[in-house]
């Protein structure tokens, strides 16, 4: 048996701390697979937020959703807005008291999606930090990095580099990787402290 793979892993984290009832964020939809895992864990009395700036990652979330209709999901919200104003676009009352949210960095791996339309860390940092803002105390974030595409590597040393300055006063961080394969994507996780 070999090790999890990383989004594997970031969904391990993710349900070991959220709660049912709770809400979640998606910080960058894509496909919708993680804004599905996180509605089944909320479940029906939590809510998830999913963000994106291609019209085509929400309507492939919707399909994904449409698809589980059967299944016991929370609401979820979908927001043709970036990551980077996740903070403005969120109800008040949830600051502070989001349970989990999952960041999938780098471009939409869908069929016809423009590969040049990336996540940079223009974004993504004031993301991160209003993420870390967001969550209540032991809320957990994940992120995903690709260093195998272009600007990958940079936006992932960047990133890194953050969760790395992080004091533990606000968090720990930890890093899931591959070390023989340095263009593999890996995980960056934070639990709020």
């Amino acid at each position: 048996m070999g090790f999890q793979s990383v989004l594997s892993f970031a969904h391990k984290l993710v349900s070991e701390r959220l709660q049912p009832g709770e809400s979640a964020i998606d910080a960058t939809a894509g496909t919708g697979a993680d804004t599905l895992f996180l509605a089944g864990i909320c479940g029906a009395r939590g809510h998830v937020y999913a963000f994106d700036i291609q019209p085509q990652a929400l309507q492939l979330t919707q399909t994904r959703l449409d698809k589980e209709s059967k299944l016991r999901l929370s609401p979820v919200t979908l927001l043709l807005k970036s990551h980077a104003d996740m903070g403005a676009a969120l109800p008040p009352e949830t600051h502070g008291r989001i349970g989990a949210v999952m960041f999938n960095l780098g471009y939409l791996p869908a069929s016809g999606a423009d590969q040049a339309v990336i996540t940079s860390p223009h974004s993504t940092i004031p993301a991160l930090e209003q993420a870390l803002e967001l969550l209540r105390p032991r809320g957990v974030l994940t992120a995903v990095l690709y260093p195998g595409h272009s600007g990958g590597r940079e936006e992932a040393a960047i990133v890194e580099a953050w969760a790395a300055a992080l004091s533990q006063g606000r968090g720990q961080a930890l890093v899931y990787r591959q070390l023989q394969k340095p263009d593999s994507p890996y995980l960056i996780a934070v639990e709020k402290k």
